[in-house]
């Protein structure tokens, strides 16, 4: 969709706006991660370090959300404060991101959600934390995230450090795969596991350099092939969280979970903010170490691309 005829209801800040008109690189970035995925004011501190960490590459950022009904691509410094610090934010995916506009309601966007604004505003690399998957017991539960679908059917780049851990991941691998979504190591040939940069899990494809996936995304476009690409970059080892450590983590807020009937969309922010607590917020450091670090890799693919 051609930026003259994006809806209304959409606002594009200024320097995004710029970039896109002179085809300056432009990464996406999540708004989940800030309305769901970190206390205030860590939220507001990684969000900047973030958007600054994506200028300093050669790219612009522009973080994606819903604030009173408006649409945002690209946030200015008050409108990232103030969406910060909104106690009742909605997380919203596809199914319900025209309902947050057209009732007017503050909103963070999933993975799904900015892979359909990116799109739609011809932003083509997005970085995340980690992508949404396949919940533990989905065989009797059936909830998948839509991220998920999203990636099958939207061609935007996203750069995440794999499938969050708290998620069934050979199942969520499974379902990319047969939704026709390229899963691709960064340097790796271990699928990362978000706090931890390796798994007993082979990641499908490996790409050492953000101009082989460039070259890749280019390719696919001449071949009009329609899905997303997952570039999985695992965190910095001096990051990571041993398996061991996390996994113990992971079973004792799965389980309490599971006793409070805890569902839906409450089950992703419920399982990050216990797994916080009881790792003595050295899960935040990690999550915020490996976001940053997705940013700068998506910097440059961005760069890449544009060239």
């Amino acid at each position: 969709m051609h930026l003259n005829y994006l809806p209304s209801f959409i606002d594009i800040q200024e320097d995004v706006l710029n970039a896109l008109n002179k085809n300056i690189p432009v990464v996406a970035l999540e708004s989940t991660i800030i309305t769901h995925g970190m206390p205030f004011p860590n939220n507001v501190e990684m969000a900047l370090t973030v958007e600054s960490l994506v200028r300093d590459r050669g790219a612009v950022p522009a973080t994606i959300a819903v604030i009173d009904g408006r649409l945002k691509i690209g946030l200015t410094a008050q409108e990232l404060n103030k969406l910060a610090q909104v106690n009742d934010a909605l997380k919203i995916s596809r199914a319900d991101i025209a309902f947050a506009i057209s009732q007017d309601k503050t909103a963070g966007t999933t993975v799904a959600a900015t892979m359909i604004v990116a799109r739609m505003a011809g932003i083509r690399v997005f970085a995340t934390g980690g992508i949404g998957g396949v919940h533990m017991g989905a065989e009797t539960s059936f909830d998948i995230s839509a991220d998920l679908t999203e990636l099958g059917k939207t061609d935007v780049v996203v750069v995440a450090a794999g499938a969050k851990a708290i998620l069934d991941v050979p199942k969520t691998l499974e379902v990319l795969e047969t939704q026709g979504v390229p899963v691709v190591g960064y340097q790796t040939d271990s699928l990362p596991a978000f706090w931890t940069s390796g798994s007993n899990l082979e990641v499908p494809l490996r790409l050492d350099s953000a101009i082989q996936i460039s070259k890749f995304l280019k390719v696919r476009d001449e071949l009009q092939l329609t899905a997303g690409i997952l570039v999985a970059n695992p965190i910095p080892k001096s990051d990571e969280i041993p398996t061991a450590i996390i996994r113990a983590y992971i079973k004792t807020a799965q389980a309490e979970m599971e006793a409070m009937r805890i569902s839906g969309k409450l089950v992703t922010p419920f399982l990050l903010k216990r797994i916080f607590e009881l790792s003595d917020g050295e899960s935040l450091i990690a999550n915020i170490a490996l976001v940053k670090n997705n940013a700068k890799l998506a910097a440059d693919i961005a760069v890449q691309f544009h060239k």
